[in-house]
């Protein structure tokens, strides 16, 4: 029987106004027939934002920046994964009440760098040292690839170098990396500073492919120089739709029309900025 009023998700961040996941999300839920709605929440207090998932009978949240590392000492239970990655963007309020966080960021990376290459043998640069880079590592030593950490604060990658048990080199050394991708996970160049990049085009030449996790412009200054120099580009779109729909599974235990879910983000982003038609 259909529950009188929707069933409500939600996204936990500060700032959210830029997501394109409350979009993504409603549309997939329509398409679905499913009697559901996706809120997006400025928080100003994560703990008392957490009490109101139980409070206000919310079903699940993704969770954004700056929150996915601080919200899991609030959650009753987080899974393996979120637990070595050390960051949660998925929050279940199952049937007991219990709040489960999970991190599906690994799994929408991995989902569609699989669809460009093998993972398994290739070594790849991941530019960051933050929660998606700490996602990108894990998601790459599960596929039997070698990560090689980049970033500009030398303590900070050191440090996940150490604990990954993987090289480190500072992104002033950049020059010297040779591997088959490069991944930025760091929000440099994204809207409305799409004109700025992490890295300078000369050090692009020695990788293959060049994959920006930052789906918003569709195509980064990182993008447009890789491309420039022979480099294969990925944008951060197909990790963007894999994630939310393995989020989707997660909360409702059926597989969302990912192809849908990619053709409502490319159309709004393509009117966002038409010259950056994929």
């Amino acid at each position: 029987m259909m529950r009188d009023s929707p069933e409500i998700f939600a996204l936990f961040g500060n700032p959210v106004g830029h997501s394109l996941s409350p979009l993504m999300h409603n549309a997939t839920y329509k398409k679905m027939k499913i009697h559901a709605r996706y809120v997006p929440f400025c928080v100003q207090n994560l703990e008392d934002a957490v009490r109101g998932i139980r409070g206000l009978d919310i079903r699940g949240v993704s969770v954004t920046i700056p929150f996915k590392t601080t919200v899991m000492s609030y959650l009753d239970e987080v899974d393996e994964s979120s637990l070595r990655i050390g960051a949660v963007n998925t929050v279940l309020n199952d049937d007991e009440g219990r709040l489960k966080g999970y991190n599906t960021d690994w799994m929408g990376l991995i989902r569609d760098l699989k669809e460009s290459l093998e993972i398994g043998g290739k070594t790849f640069a991941i530019l960051g040292a933050g929660g998606a880079a700490r996602a990108a590592v894990f998601g790459i030593l599960k596929e039997g690839g070698i990560p090689v950490i980049v970033n500009r604060t030398i303590e900070k990658g050191q440090e996940m170098a150490r604990e990954f048990r993987c090289p480190f080199y500072p992104l002033s050394e950049i020059g010297k990396i040779e591997a088959d991708c490069l991944i930025n996970t760091t929000p440099v160049g994204m809207a409305p500073d799409g004109e700025k990049s992490p890295v300078g085009r000369e050090s692009l030449v020695n990788f293959r492919w060049v994959m920006d996790i930052i789906y918003n412009p569709l195509r980064t200054r990182l993008l447009k120089d890789a491309l420039e120099v022979g480099c294969n580009a990925l944008s951060g779109v197909g990790m963007f739709i894999h994630q939310g729909a393995e989020q989707i599974k997660i909360w409702m235990g059926v597989e969302p029309p990912r192809a849908f879910m990619k053709g409502i983000v490319l159309e709004n982003l393509k009117e966002r900025d038409g010259n950056q038609a994929d």
